[in-house]
């Protein structure tokens, strides 16, 4: 009987409260995009905070999440995603978390386009925005290319994502 009140109260200890599961912030979203037309699935980084255009989408993830290598994986992002019209204006079509096991729960309903959360990551091979990078004093010369014509792509697989100048507010012509 005295075993079975220890075990109880070793139970009912441990059934408290689940310990809270840290999540790392991350400044970039691996995304993968099929375009259902032509049957093309692109694989595209995003850093959080900056809106690139896919197709007619543009995606702008606000959060991306992850935990630590010893807990169970789940990696999560917030985003928001516009459809540019033929005229020029966009409409909100998704906002909402999407998660990288499970991409059909909170999925983006479009015809053409299917986008979804691959991972979140630390760093990309993708430029930042300028709004991201170092200013150019920081920059050693050596190292700073004379023109852009001299920067490689970062992938060249990647035709139909562009970041989009939110300053400029044009929409990018396709």
């Amino acid at each position: 009987m005295r075993r079975f009140c220890a075990a109880l109260v070793l139970v009912a200890a441990c059934s408290i409260g689940p310990a809270a599961a840290t999540e790392i912030s991350n400044p970039v979203a691996s995304f993968s995009g099929l375009d259902k037309i032509t049957g093309r699935i692109t694989s595209f980084d995003i850093y959080v905070n900056e809106t690139v255009q896919y197709g007619a989408l543009q995606i702008t993830p606000r959060a991306c999440y992850t935990r630590p290598p010893t807990e169970t994986q789940r990696t999560s992002v917030f985003i928001e995603v516009d459809q540019v019209s033929l005229k020029g204006g966009t409409e909100r079509i998704f906002t909402g978390w999407m998660f990288a096991d499970s991409p059909a729960l909170n999925a983006i309903d479009h015809p053409v386009y299917d986008i979804w959360l691959v991972d979140c990551k630390q760093k990309s091979d993708t430029p930042p925005p300028p709004s991201l990078e170092p200013p150019p004093a920081a920059v050693p010369a050596a190292s700073a290319p004379a023109s852009s014509e001299e920067q490689p792509a970062s992938n060249p697989d990647i035709t139909s994502a562009q970041p989009l100048d939110l300053q400029d507010q044009s929409a990018p012509s396709q």
